[in-house]
């Protein structure tokens, strides 16, 4: 009976071996065939983490009505409205290990092609709250050859500022901006966070071509690969809003204006004229521009003492880069002559729905209504508006936001990233 026994104990010795073996073996073929550039790509997709409600994003993103209807009716679920959305803490954790986070983020950390890698871009990017829209943003723009400088509001919680620290220090490309300013809306302190990071950026590195500055609500239409195709076509040349201005903004800059308790007041008191032959222009924030312009900008006196002039007038961002681009001697620019005249709608920079020019694409209007909210007359995107944006050749959109449409921005992440990664899958089989 004992020998029985200790045969039998020997025999689920060995068995317990051979399945160890077995499993190990097993494990090995996974981890291999994981790692396959057709796995490992695919592991780059974006998906909706819940599996509890479903999107029909190609749907979406085709225009067809049902496909949207029923996406927002998914928004009106319990389910839906308590999905998980990350906050301050969970990033301040979540980057503590950064190969996890960067791996269960599904960040693309290898270059998608030689053209990309060869044509390096960097970003300003200025924001102030909502981490989970700049985790977002930077997931969907993020490429390991670009640069991203990172300002944040000097107004913003400790926390949020730990947080975004958190999300840099995974990334060698990737810092918050040396200096910090506290933004007030309309006055020069925005303009100064996006200098503040140009300069950031001619330090950090000297290869990247242009210069693309955002802020936390905006996103991307196009994939890395196509904004490097769309910016090498300029060949040096900038993209952004300039305009003759309109006699009711000229006050912008003919009156002297200051912070007082937080808000930007009027003087009523004139300014001299501009230090500039060029006439003043107008245009918006956004622009992109080449690192020639950038440097031009820090260096040469003359603009210099043109930025300075700009300092005390109100919304500067909406005419100093409108006129600096009709500046004969900066790099990248266009005449003065208003055949050179280049709206929103013409430019590359910002795709952006304003209230009061909607209407019927057929009768002239230049865009069709807006299928979100609008705040403070600009658009903020529905899942509606998706199929029509992603036909304009904008490189990116304003405004976003996932309290206000969540599915919106949801399919575009899908969209972008698999094409992204179709584009790599096909380079990789050919």
């Amino acid at each position: 009976m004992l020998c029985r026994r200790l045969r039998y104990f020997r025999y689920r010795q060995f068995r317990w071996v051979l399945t160890g073996i077995f499993c190990s073996i097993t494990l090995l073929f996974l981890i291999r065939r994981d790692k396959s550039p057709v796995n490992e790509h695919q592991n780059l997709e974006l998906v909706e983490e819940d599996p509890r409600y479903y999107v029909n994003c190609t749907g979406v993103i085709n225009g067809d009505e049902e496909s949207i209807k029923l996406a927002k009716l998914q928004t009106l679920s319990v389910i839906y409205k308590k999905r998980l959305v990350l906050n301050e803490k969970d990033y301040i954790g979540m980057t503590k290990h950064c190969s996890n986070f960067t791996r269960l983020q599904r960040y693309i950390t290898f270059p998608l092609s030689k053209e990309e890698e060869e044509f390096p871009l960097a970003y300003s990017i200025v924001i102030h709250h909502r981490i989970d829209m700049f985790g977002k943003l930077l997931r969907l723009i993020y490429a390991p050859q670009n640069f991203y400088c990172i300002h944040v509001d000097k107004k913003s919680s400790p926390t949020f500022l730990d947080a975004v620290r958190g999300i840099a220090s995974c990334f060698d490309n990737v810092f918050v901006a040396s200096q910090l300013e506290n933004v007030t809306y309309a006055s020069w302190s925005r303009v100064q966070a996006d200098v503040n990071c140009m300069k950031d950026l001619l330090q950090k590195n000297s290869t990247w071509k242009y210069l693309i500055n955002l802020c936390g609500m905006d996103f991307p239409l196009k994939t890395n690969l196509e904004m490097v195709e769309k910016l090498k076509a300029l060949k040096g040349a900038n993209s952004l809003e300039t305009e003759k201005t309109a006699p009711h903004k000229e006050k912008r800059w003919k009156h002297s204006f200051k912070v007082v308790n937080g808000k930007l007041k009027d003087t009523e008191t004139n300014k001299n004229a501009p230090p500039i032959e060029t006439p003043m222009f107008s245009g918006s924030a956004y622009f992109i521009v080449s690192r020639r312009f950038v440097e031009y900008l820090l260096k040469s006196p003359k603009i210099q003492k043109f930025i300075e002039w700009e300092k005390d007038t109100f919304s500067p961002d909406e005419h100093m880069w409108a006129t600096l681009q009709r500046m004969p001697d900066m790099p990248g620019s266009v005449p003065v002559n208003n055949k050179y005249d280049t709206s929103d709608m013409n430019s590359l920079a910002r795709l952006v729905k304003w209230s009061y020019l909607e209407g019927d694409i057929s009768k002239g209007a230049p865009y069709p209504p807006c299928t979100g909210v609008h705040v403070r007359s600009v658009c903020v995107f529905g899942a509606g508006d998706l199929k029509w944006m992603l036909q304009q050749h904008h490189l990116f959109a304003n405004k976003f936001d996932t309290e206000v449409d969540g599915i919106a921005l949801q399919c575009l992440e899908e969209h972008l990233r698999h094409k992204a990664i179709s584009n790599l899958l096909s380079y990789t089989e050919a």
